[in-house]
């Protein structure tokens, strides 16, 4: 029996029918209709991502330009809005805001920068010096994150009146100082940095305050720039402790001075009010707007090696 050679042009049957032997597969369909429906897709999913961003703005801007507008816009005695200053003179004839504010950078300015201090301080002691119980402790002071200001405000107040610091500023400042989350961030920082350069200092005579001071703590500057400007940002908008801490006028904060602008039962001008919102927006911007870089810096030093 005579056997019959295929032919180079015979066909290969395939899934999807039959293909000569000759052609590759190209493995995407590359036909019009399906350009256009991945051409669909995609601008689907774009105008997905678009919505969802538009949202987020508006979430996000929305009460900041309500806020402006309704401060810079009061209602005059006809009923209509009007572009003028009027609202923000009358937070001044109100209430002592520069008092409230001299409060504020005060207790804030302080607090901020003890919290710095501790930090660095307790964040080096846990990354770099080997004492007994120390992993037990830190994870001591990390549980204490946990617990909300509204169930330890009561015996800190009880520890402050003991001390004869009731109604004063330093009720403020003194219990702000100790900061868990700043101290685990410190920390990390430490760990970071080599040992090999404590070691040499070491070996040329630095005491260990010098090896802390003049090694670690400059090479720690961008996590000492992240506790101080969160610190800043939470101490500043702080309403609940100041609250609590003092009554009278004279040692109030300007959040807490500002509640004033509502008038009896909330019958205050809603611009005057807005518009010491507005006031104290004013330090925070200022402090984000010249410490972007450094808490930028801080951010991203971890991921670079």
């Amino acid at each position: 029996m005579s056997s019959i050679a295929p032919s180079s042009t015979a066909a290969t049957a395939t899934p999807t029918g039959t293909m000569p032997t000759g052609t590759k597969p190209t493995g995407i369909d590359s036909t019009p209709a399906v350009r256009s429906r991945l051409g669909r897709e995609g601008l689907l999913a774009l105008l997905g991502k678009a919505l969802i961003l538009l949202v987020a703005l508006f979430l996000t801007l929305g009460p900041v330009v309500w806020t402006l507008w309704v401060a810079f816009t009061p209602v005059d005695e006809s009923g209509h809005h009007t572009l003028s200053l009027a609202a923000f003179k009358d937070v001044f004839t109100k209430v002592d805001v520069w008092r409230l504010f001299w409060n504020s950078i005060l207790v804030t300015g302080l607090s901020a920068v003890g919290q710095m201090f501790t930090a660095a301080l307790a964040g080096y002691a846990f990354a770099r010096l080997s004492f007994k119980g120390r992993e037990w402790l830190f994870g001591l002071i990390l549980a204490t994150m946990m617990i909300p200001m509204q169930v330890t405000i009561v015996p800190v107040f009880m520890l402050i009146r003991g001390m004869g610091l009731s109604d004063t500023l330093l009720a403020l400042i003194l219990p702000a100082l100790p900061t868990a989350f700043g101290t685990f961030l410190m920390r990390q920082y430490f760990m970071n940095i080599p040992e090999s350069l404590a070691e040499a200092a070491q070996i040329d005579g630095a005491s260990p305050w010098r090896v802390f001071w003049k090694i670690y703590l400059p090479l720690a500057t961008p996590g000492l720039a992240i506790v101080g400007i969160l610190a800043f940002n939470g101490i500043w908008n702080e309403f609940f402790r100041p609250l609590i801490m003092t009554i009278s006028e004279q040692n109030f904060t300007l959040p807490l001075g500002l509640v004033s602008l509502q008038g009896q039962l909330g019958t205050g001008s809603m611009s005057t009010v807005l518009a010491g919102v507005v006031l104290s927006m004013i330090p925070a911007l200022i402090v984000f707007i010249f410490g972007q870089r450094p808490l930028r810096e801080g951010l991203t030093a971890g991921s670079v090696k």
